[in-house]
């Protein structure tokens, strides 16, 4: 008798443990990968991160809070001319204020990101459409084939998000709220 009982706590025991490792074998299955490549940002051009990256997975390892970033991307920004078309200070030109409210096609990172290296024509012809209106002499220019690195356009586009107005809805800083979309 002792036996029998024995052998059924052996063999629920048993069966505990099996659920347990098929559980914990699908949740690490489901899991990313802790040992998944990081992207180093500063050797990769911007055309090549967004051949490799989907649509809307492109996020900012930057924040304006920043000094020594906005600091450093205000110097990439006039070093690659951005500011002959959008101004010194990104007050606007013959293209758009960077000083206002308006997100032309939208002020999400991936959206910033894919505009300034595809250029407004191709970012267009990739799905994305326009949703603010400025008054705007001639399309963005594809400019990642001119930057650098990744990294440079990160740093670019934190001092462009360091110039959002501070007059305006702070909710739309980084684009139109998933909600309102």
């Amino acid at each position: 008798m002792l036996n029998k009982v024995l052998s059924g706590a052996a063999l629920a025991a048993l069966a505990l443990v099996a659920v347990v490792c098929v559980h914990d074998g699908a949740t690490a299955a489901d899991a990313p990968k802790a040992d998944a490549p990081k992207v180093d940002y500063t050797k990769i051009t911007p055309p090549d991160l967004v051949k490799q990256t989907p649509k809307g997975q492109l996020k900012n390892p930057y924040n304006d809070t920043q000094a020594d970033i906005v600091a450093d991307g205000e110097h990439k920004f006039l070093s690659y001319s951005c500011n002959g078309c959008h101004g010194g200070g990104g007050g606007g030109g013959m293209c758009p204020p960077l000083t206002n409210d308006v997100w032309v096609y939208d002020g999400d990172d991936d959206t910033l990101f894919r505009l300034v290296t595809l250029g407004s024509v191709d970012l267009q012809k990739a799905g994305y459409s326009r949703h603010g209106s400025e008054n705007v002499v001639g399309p963005m220019p594809p400019f990642g084939p001119l930057i650098k690195s990744s990294d440079d356009l990160w740093r670019i586009l934190t001092f462009v998000r360091s110039k959002y107005s501070s007059n305006a809805d702070p909710k739309y800083k980084y684009g139109t709220p998933p909600e309102l979309r």
